[in-house]
């Protein structure tokens, strides 16, 4: 159980971002304490130098002022971080390590929670060491503009291959473990990928899974109805084959997801 003097720091120069994170840490530890929220590294650095050090630190990648790695160059930590970012997991990995977690924007209220659970197993063991070397790395990988989500795809047709533009598909479909992509216009592709690598290489902010049998584009979300227990049905254009159900578990994720 969480003790009444967690303390903690939000660093995240989105305002949206920065307000949705608090609400959501104030509904799921209402008793843990915000002590305050900064936008750049040179206000971060500021504060932690006049103020004792927060028990968790929230800290988005790329700030209003720079990338966020610098303020480990301008002072020693003594907190555990959570990052924030839109980058995807293969370049995550080059600062993961057993005591850093990340929460991938939109930040979902289960990702949130899986890292607060985290962060309440390992407070009480020995303060976590950043590998500023691995920062360091990925800091470098930002900055040479390294495209962080997929952009296109190559696709089979009858006399070749045909690129396909991520922006330009509605949703993807899994069947019989066969993936389609569907475009805007209602046209089908074969794709030779599931839908779980997919997702690990979409923009989450454009992308959301609805179920095992969907991914869908934000852009092509028409209309969302109530149903029972909790769940959704989603209607999209053009028209999926078969109705897309969204879970009660995802519901409010997926609703987070739309209302940003």
């Amino acid at each position: 159980m969480a003790t009444t003097n967690d303390t903690v720091l939000i660093v995240e120069d989105e305002l949206p971002t920065q307000r949705l994170l608090r609400k959501m840490i104030e509904e799921l530890r209402p008793d843990w304490q915000i002590v305050a929220a900064t936008s750049g590294v040179e206000e971060t650095v500021e504060w932690l130098e006049n103020h004792p050090h927060p028990h968790l630190v929230f800290m988005d990648v790329q700030l209003s002022d720079g990338l966020s790695f610098e303020i480990f160059d301008k002072i020693k930590l003594n907190s555990i971080i959570v990052f924030t970012t839109a980058y995807d997991e293969y370049a995550i990995k080059a600062f993961k390590v057993s005591s850093i977690d990340y929460l991938l924007k939109p930040i979902r209220t289960e990702q949130l929670e899986n890292a607060i659970s985290k962060y309440e197993r390992i407070k009480a063991a020995i303060s976590p060491q950043i590998d500023i070397s691995e920062l360091r790395d990925l800091s470098s990988l930002i900055k040479e503009g390294r495209p962080p989500y997929r952009n296109r795809l190559l696709v089979p047709v009858a006399d070749g291959f045909l690129k396909l533009n991520i922006a330009d598909v509605a949703y993807f479909q899994s069947s019989q473990k066969v993936t389609t992509a569907i475009t805007n216009s209602g046209k089908p592709h074969i794709i030779d990928m599931t839908l779980e690598k997919l997702e690990d290489e979409l923009d989450p902010h454009c992308f959301f899974r609805a179920n095992r049998q969907f991914i869908l584009h934000i852009e092509a979300i028409q209309r969302i109805e109530t149903w029972f227990n909790g769940k959704l049905v989603v209607k999209t254009k053009p028209e999926a084959p078969e109705k897309i159900v969204i879970s009660r578990e995802k519901a409010r994720s997926f609703k987070e997801w739309i209302n940003r």
